[in-house]
């Protein structure tokens, strides 16, 4: 008669009910902590404006070349039969015309649409590339250190503590132009794949750090648990330990951390082109259309506002959707 008294309690918002199997009552199973974190973030409308941000900004970087074709009209074109005597474009806005969407770049005349297409294409790749190379180095070095401790991770310690009192503008400054000169004379251009790579190299020797040290301090925090000397006690290697054990269940602020990476590596390769250490031409490059508009802003305020707002939006966005995984991702978190 107790039991008839009382109904069934409703169920949480951590578990949901699934269809029972004829002939037994209804059951309730409980997520994931990857399938709460995958709740939250879809529930959370910033997260979904910044994803569709970034998602149609890597669709457009990748389709630069379809673009290139429809258009008909390469990056490295110009159109100086469009420009008047002082080299600036004719016509409305910078030269927008029905054949030049945004207009032409004073002086070069070249179409500044396909510059931008193809400048979010090298900011976005130099970034991704630097963010993983830069977090696998880390991930690395962090679950090494973490595990063995001893003198392996004092001098990891030491090497991070190092490396992060190095400034990396002034270290930037230096290493490349002479890593330059080591390779190219003076009378060479160096090629624009090489620039390239020593800024994604650059990049990753000065970012794995904080990525190691989180991890360590995961690893740590991990290595003496319940689920760890379970595996010792059932035989099981130290590779296994590592791969199977221990990474899965630091994988959250590891995507975090390249989320948040990755924005900072755009703002500082954008910025680099003002030191004239960015990348070089015929290579489109957002920081570099950014730093030779300065002298149009008066004259053609055009030419600075398209690769400035794509800039400011692709960083705006990572770092919105980076604080929402970050928020998703966290059990403690009420949103």
């Amino acid at each position: 008669m107790s039991e008839l008294s009382h109904p069934p309690a409703a169920p949480g918002p951590d578990v949901e009910p699934v269809p029972a199997p004829a002939g037994r009552p209804g059951e309730f199973v409980g997520r994931s902590p990857g399938q709460l974190a995958w709740l939250r973030l879809k529930r959370d409308r910033t997260a979904k404006a910044s994803a569709v941000t970034l998602a149609v900004a890597a669709l457009v970087a990748l389709g630069a070349p379809l673009l290139g074709r429809l258009t008909g009209i390469d990056p490295t074109d110009k159109f100086v039969d469009r420009l008047n005597d002082f080299g600036m474009p004719i016509g409305y806005a910078g030269g927008i015309s029905a054949d030049h969407w945004l207009g032409l770049e004073p002086g070069s005349g070249r179409d500044i649409l396909m510059q931008l297409v193809y400048g979010l294409r090298t900011s976005l790749f130099i970034a991704f590339t630097s963010a993983l190379l830069a977090c696998g180095i880390g991930v690395a070095v962090g679950v090494l250190a973490g595990w063995a401790r001893g003198w392996l991770d004092s001098v990891v310690n030491w090497l991070i503590d190092l490396t992060l009192a190095f400034p990396f503008l002034i270290f930037a400054l230096a290493v490349i132009p002479i890593l330059q000169d080591r390779f190219y004379s003076d009378r060479e251009a160096p090629s624009p794949a090489f620039r390239v790579a020593l800024i994604v190299a650059t990049f990753s020797l000065f970012s794995w750090t904080y990525t190691a040290r989180l991890v360590r301090g995961q690893v740590i925090s991990l290595r003496e648990r319940e689920f760890v000397d379970a595996a010792r006690a059932a035989g099981a290697g130290t590779g296994h330990i590592l791969l199977r054990q221990l990474l899965p269940n630091i994988w959250a602020p590891i995507l975090v951390t390249v989320s948040l990476v990755v924005p900072q590596f755009i703002a500082i390769e954008a910025a680099l082109a003002f030191v004239n250490i960015g990348v070089t031409e015929p290579t489109p490059d957002l920081g570099r259309m950014i730093f030779n508009s300065i002298g149009y802003v008066a004259s053609d305020p055009w030419y600075t506002l398209f690769p400035g707002l794509t800039v400011f939006l692709l960083v705006l966005a990572f770092n919105l959707l980076g604080d929402a995984l970050r928020d998703s991702l966290d059990p403690r978190s009420t949103r």
